[in-house]
Protein backbone atom coordinates (compact mmCIF):
# COMPACT_ATOMS: atom_id res chain seq x y z
CA UNK A 1 0.00 0.00 0.00
CA UNK A 2 1.69 3.34 -0.72
CA UNK A 3 1.04 6.47 0.87
CA UNK A 4 0.17 9.40 -0.93
CA UNK A 5 2.77 12.44 -0.86
CA UNK A 6 2.27 15.77 0.51
CA UNK A 7 2.98 18.69 -1.95
CA UNK A 8 6.71 19.33 -0.42
CA UNK A 9 7.88 15.46 -0.40
CA UNK A 10 6.15 15.91 -4.16
CA UNK A 11 8.52 19.08 -4.58
CA UNK A 12 11.84 17.65 -3.32
CA UNK A 13 11.40 14.52 -5.08
CA UNK A 14 11.04 16.48 -8.16
CA UNK A 15 14.07 18.58 -7.47
CA UNK A 16 15.83 15.44 -7.07
CA UNK A 17 14.83 14.36 -10.75
CA UNK A 18 15.58 17.28 -12.37
CA UNK A 19 19.35 17.06 -10.83
CA UNK A 20 19.32 13.90 -11.97
CA UNK A 21 18.56 14.71 -15.77
CA UNK A 22 21.12 17.56 -14.96
CA UNK A 23 24.14 14.90 -14.59
CA UNK A 24 22.79 12.89 -17.62
CA UNK A 25 23.78 16.51 -19.60
CA UNK A 26 27.35 17.19 -18.26
CA UNK A 27 30.52 15.33 -19.84
CA UNK A 28 30.36 11.67 -19.55
CA UNK A 29 33.86 11.70 -17.05
CA UNK A 30 32.78 14.11 -14.80
CA UNK A 31 28.64 12.91 -14.42
CA UNK A 32 30.39 10.60 -11.57
CA UNK A 33 31.26 13.85 -10.09
CA UNK A 34 28.10 15.42 -10.20
CA UNK A 35 25.97 12.27 -8.97
CA UNK A 36 28.16 12.08 -6.26
CA UNK A 37 27.87 15.52 -5.68
CA UNK A 38 23.68 15.28 -5.98
CA UNK A 39 23.38 12.53 -4.02
CA UNK A 40 25.75 13.75 -1.01
CA UNK A 41 23.55 17.23 -0.85
CA UNK A 42 20.61 15.93 -0.60
CA UNK A 43 21.51 13.14 1.92
CA UNK A 44 23.16 15.44 4.25
CA UNK A 45 20.29 18.60 3.68
CA UNK A 46 17.53 15.90 4.36
CA UNK A 47 19.28 14.36 7.72
CA UNK A 48 19.75 18.20 8.77
CA UNK A 49 16.43 19.60 8.95
CA UNK A 50 13.03 17.94 10.98
CA UNK A 51 10.84 16.72 8.63
CA UNK A 52 8.27 18.74 10.36
CA UNK A 53 10.22 21.98 9.79
CA UNK A 54 8.34 23.30 7.28
CA UNK A 55 10.06 26.58 6.72
CA UNK A 56 12.77 25.28 6.52
CA UNK A 57 12.66 22.14 4.00
CA UNK A 58 10.74 25.36 1.88
CA UNK A 59 13.83 27.28 2.20
CA UNK A 60 16.14 24.23 1.13
CA UNK A 61 13.91 23.78 -1.81
CA UNK A 62 14.20 27.73 -3.06
CA UNK A 63 18.57 27.49 -2.35
CA UNK A 64 18.57 23.62 -4.69
CA UNK A 65 16.14 25.11 -7.16
CA UNK A 66 18.83 28.25 -7.44
CA UNK A 67 22.02 26.27 -7.25
CA UNK A 68 20.29 23.62 -9.88
CA UNK A 69 20.01 26.14 -12.15
CA UNK A 70 23.34 27.77 -11.94
CA UNK A 71 24.55 23.82 -12.32
CA UNK A 72 22.66 22.94 -15.28
CA UNK A 73 24.28 25.54 -17.14
CA UNK A 74 25.89 24.56 -20.42
CA UNK A 75 29.20 26.25 -19.21
CA UNK A 76 29.76 24.28 -15.74
CA UNK A 77 31.36 21.04 -17.32
CA UNK A 78 33.10 20.13 -13.60
CA UNK A 79 32.42 20.07 -10.20
CA UNK A 80 34.69 19.88 -7.00
CA UNK A 81 34.18 17.02 -4.57
CA UNK A 82 34.98 17.61 -1.24
CA UNK A 83 37.00 14.88 1.09
CA UNK A 84 33.74 15.01 3.32
CA UNK A 85 32.00 13.85 0.13
CA UNK A 86 34.39 11.15 -0.82
CA UNK A 87 34.88 9.76 2.81
CA UNK A 88 30.78 9.92 2.70
CA UNK A 89 30.75 7.98 -0.69
CA UNK A 90 33.40 5.35 0.74
CA UNK A 91 31.47 4.58 3.98
CA UNK A 92 28.10 3.88 1.89
CA UNK A 93 30.18 1.96 -0.44
CA UNK A 94 31.45 -0.23 2.61
CA UNK A 95 27.85 -0.56 4.48
CA UNK A 96 26.24 -1.72 1.42
CA UNK A 97 28.93 -4.53 0.73
CA UNK A 98 29.17 -5.79 4.11
CA UNK A 99 25.28 -5.93 4.53
CA UNK A 100 24.94 -8.11 0.99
Amino acid sequence: MSLKKSGLQREVLALYRRALRMVRTKPVLTQPKFLLFVRYNFHTQASSVSPRNVAAIEHLIRRGRRQLEMYEQSSVRDCQISRAMSDWEQSRRGSWTTSQ
